[in-house]
């Protein structure tokens, strides 16, 4: 008669953490190569546009993300090289690096954000082309671009939180490298008795010739 149990099996339970930290690292490595991704190409484009009053009327302005700050590109840069250092570090290392990563994303969102609606940038513009150093942008609007970049620096916070709560699981770079982890050497060969040369090389080595 065969009974049935519901203690779930060792190898099972290994499998689990196994499996949800693939997970976890697939979709950080996801979030972040593609936040940064966005708010490089989103600063790239044109945040603001506007007029400038010239002699020969009104001069066409535009400014992209690039010329109202600076801030989202940079950081951008930042979170890539974070990530990438994320798998080159273990443990309270790990940590850290997985905090700057989180800390790039939250930066990049609040600079975007807070330039959303900023003039600063064409106003110059406007005193350049006009002449006149107390000369402002006309015409102001602005596109959506800026949000764009603020949703790719919330995609690099998510996997910089992704990495602080399942990094210390990630696999690491330098792990085949740590000591212990050499491939064990192979049995030494077999002593030939019909010559004499191999059993003095054994005797100068430390070694019993006759394997006892």
């Amino acid at each position: 008669m065969e009974y049935v149990t519901a203690v779930p099996h060792p190898r099972s339970e290994a499998a689990a953490p196994s499996r949800s930290g693939r997970r976890s690292l697939a979709v950080a490595l996801l979030f972040g190569a593609l936040g940064a991704a966005v708010a490089l190409l989103a600063s790239r484009q044109r945040w603001a546009e506007g007029t400038a009053s010239v002699a020969g009327g009104a001069f066409p302005l535009t400014a992209k993300g690039s010329d109202v700050t600076g801030v989202p590109a940079a950081l951008a840069i930042v979170g890539l090289a974070a990530l990438v250092a994320v798998f080159a570090v273990r443990r309270a290392g790990r940590f850290l690096v997985a905090g700057l990563l989180a800390l790039s994303g939250a930066g990049i969102s609040a600079a975007a954000l807070v330039a959303a609606t900023d003039s600063s940038a064409l106003d110059e513009k406007a005193a350049q082309a006009s002449g006149d150093t107390t000369a402002t942008v006309a015409a102001l609007s602005h596109t959506g671009w800026p949000y764009v970049a603020a949703a790719g620096g919330l995609l690099i916070l998510l996997a910089g939180l992704l990495a602080l709560r399942f990094g210390s699981g990630w696999p690491a770079m330098s792990g085949r490298y740590e000591r212990g982890t050499d491939r064990p050497r192979k049995a030494a060969r077999p002593l030939d008795p019909e010559r004499p040369e191999e059993i003095w090389k054994a005797l100068d080595r430390g070694e019993d010739p006759t394997g006892a």
